[in-house]
């Protein structure tokens, strides 16, 4: 018994080791990275046009170049719906007469004995609704992180907010075209490609709302009941 204790002891410490673990990997996730720093610009000393320095006068001035910023709007909401119904039933019966002699069934007091019969009857009936809706809405400032060859920007940024005890992120990347960008630096999330969007918050309120390592275990689909 008390060898047991200490086994279930051990997973448990295993068990909070890997989630520690996996916290701090969420923390260094590449989301929040800076981009690349561009090369040094050099100087033509006595001339009166300075490379980098140029302020264009015909162009919006919305991102379009690596480590410009742009403001994506949130406007994500999903709602999906599904049930299913199965119903089955089968029947089998057999039936086995006893043997025979000159022709007659062997009897006990007017039974027919020796005879056999086999039934079986299965049914099953199940039923299932699945219902699933969220909402996301909001703002977040993301950088440009490389500009691809077709001229399509790939965008990557975080925002992280503390109240209280408990904090919360939202991370986004994905990849946009300069075009849909509006003239206030800003776009919606419908128009980001192969967006990959993260919110999640951490601190005592997550933890609060999140099941324990038993309830996890007990409600996995690899238990058998």
């Amino acid at each position: 018994m008390q060898r047991f204790k200490n086994t279930l002891q051990l997973l448990v410490a295993c068990v909070a080791l890997s989630g520690c673990a996996h916290f701090h990997h969420a923390d260094l996730a590449d989301a929040g990275d800076l981009p690349p720093d561009l090369p040094e610009r050099k100087s033509n000393h006595g001339a009166i046009y300075q490379e980098g320095y140029d302020l264009p006068l015909f162009e919006n001035s919305v991102a379009h170049r690596v480590g410009d910023l742009v403001t994506v709007r949130l406007v994500e909401s999903t709602d999906a719906t599904k049930s299913s119904s199965t119903s089955t039933k089968k029947s089998t019966a057999a039936k086995l007469p006893g043997p025979t002699i000159a022709g007659r069934p062997i009897t006990l007091n007017g039974t027919e004995i020796l005879a056999a019969s086999l039934a079986n009857d299965t049914k099953f009936e199940g039923a299932g609704t699945s219902k699933q809706s969220n909402s996301l809405q909001g703002d977040v400032t993301v950088t440009v992180v490389k500009r691809l060859a077709n001229g399509y920007l790939v965008i990557r940024g975080e925002k992280w907010i503390t109240i209280n005890q408990g904090r919360e992120f939202v991370r986004l990347s994905g990849i946009i075209r300069a075009i849909d960008i509006d003239p206030n630096n800003s776009i919606a999330s419908s128009k980001v490609a192969n967006a990959r969007i993260s919110y999640a918050g951490k601190g005592s309120l997550a933890d609060a709302n999140s099941p324990g390592l038993l309830a996890r275990f007990f409600n996995s689909p690899r238990m058998p009941f």
